[in-house]
């Protein structure tokens, strides 16, 4: 599939790159999308949850009253769940929710995140670029001559550039990463991917094996 290239003022510039069907033209695989996106959420999660249960809850062990005789069920403790203030059964306790996936589903998953993109026609591949400063107007001014003001952007950087990710940071709607941080959900979740000339090389290098 090949691509006009695109300066940062939204013009072409007579390039061309050619997204490999390797990377940008496989048939995409539901499952390895499903399974990468779920962990890449679970990842997200602090698991700090807890929730405290009967034998940590601060309270008298005292018998409430007589076993037998008030006509209400037996009670052995102020701790007991079933009252307000005691323990929780079966509460939340502090646990890791990530899980592994190998190497070869992860790039799949990518592989087959990029296709869906290339096949709706929502890459926007720019020639190489950096900013002189650090300003929030120049990334503005970029989105806007690129006509994806009101879009999710991703803009997939072949190295790390601080000027550019500075840049962006305050905006709402952007994310700027680099190649190897590349991930399934970020490029569903976005409605464009801004690439850069050198970008398309690096994941090429990176997912075509």
């Amino acid at each position: 599939m090949e691509v006009n290239v695109l300066n940062i003022s939204g013009k072409e510039t007579g390039a061309k790159v050619q997204l490999p069907e390797s990377v940008f033209g496989i048939e995409p695989n539901d499952h390895a999308i499903y399974l990468d996106v779920k962990l890449y959420l679970a990842n997200q999660r602090q698991g700090t949850h807890k929730a405290k249960q009967r034998n940590e809850i601060a309270g008298s062990t005292r018998k409430l009253y007589k076993q037998k005789g008030t006509g209400g069920a037996r009670a052995g403790s102020i701790k007991s769940p079933l009252f307000n203030g005691g323990g929780r059964v079966f509460g939340p306790q502090p646990r890791d929710y990530s899980f592994k996936l190998n190497k070869k589903l992860k790039s799949l998953a990518r592989k087959s995140a990029l296709s869906y993109k290339a096949k709706d026609n929502n890459i926007v591949v720019l020639e190489d670029f950096t900013f002189d400063s650090i300003k929030t107007k120049n990334y503005i001014k970029l989105v806007a001559d690129l006509n994806v003001t009101d879009v999710k952007t991703l803009l997939v950087l072949p190295a790390a550039n601080n000027n550019v990710y500075l840049s962006s940071r305050n905006l709402k709607k952007t994310k700027v990463i680099t190649a190897d941080q590349l991930n399934t959900y970020d490029v569903l979740n976005a409605g464009k991917l801004l690439l850069t000339a050198g970008t398309v090389k690096t994941l090429e290098e990176a997912l075509a094996k």
